[in-house]
């Protein structure tokens, strides 16, 4: 059974954690370096990417988090994740970092602020009916690396992307009962 860390320091990591043991993952709340062993893959929820980061930092999860995935660890970031996992952050604080594994540049709540938060139905490459997509305070991917596949739009908007065993959606695929997002991540740790 794959053993899928999901960062529970702040965020939705609970509707996550409950998605993936639906599907049949097993799942880890990622709190303390310790909860980091034996782990297959990571999920990094959506939330507060500012705080997220701080807490990763302070807790002594950042290094090692970013070793795993410099490793090649099999990652899924959504919404702050995507943040997280991204090689730039327009408009981040001074002290926030992220883990410059997913050759993107994001701007965070590049659409508004919570009142301008949405939901819309995309189309995601290799899904055969559009997936209702639930956005708030969402980053907006402003660049892709020529490695990252782009599999999502929103007008011009790229909203969901991969690059090798790391994907990202600026959207919040855990809030709603739609789980062929997770089963994608996971069908693709399967075949790494």
């Amino acid at each position: 059974m794959l053993r899928i860390g999901v960062l529970a320091l702040q965020g939705a990591f609970a509707a996550h954690r409950q998605m993936l043991e639906h599907l049949g993952a097993g799942t880890v709340a990622v709190r303390q370096p310790k909860h980091l062993a034996g782990i297959d893959a990571l999920v990094i929820p959506g939330g507060e990417s500012t705080t997220m980061s701080k807490l990763a930092v302070s807790t002594g999860l950042f290094d090692p988090l970013a070793e795993m995935l410099t490793s090649g660890m099999p990652a899924f970031g959504t919404c702050a994740g995507a943040i997280m996992l991204a090689t730039h952050i327009a408009d981040g604080r001074t002290d926030q970092r992220d883990f410059e594994t997913l050759d993107i540049d994001v701007r965070r709540n590049g659409y508004g602020r919570q009142i301008d938060s949405f939901e819309t139905d995309v189309e995601v490459v290799g899904l055969e009916a559009p997936f209702h997509a639930t956005f708030i305070r969402a980053p907006i991917i402003e660049r892709t690396g020529p490695g990252v596949q782009v599999l999502a739009r929103v007008g011009q908007n790229a909203v969901f992307v991969r690059e090798g065993a790391v994907m990202a959606t600026t959207f919040h695929p855990e809030l709603g009962a739609d789980d062929r997002l997770h089963r994608l991540f996971l069908d693709q740790i399967g075949r790494n």
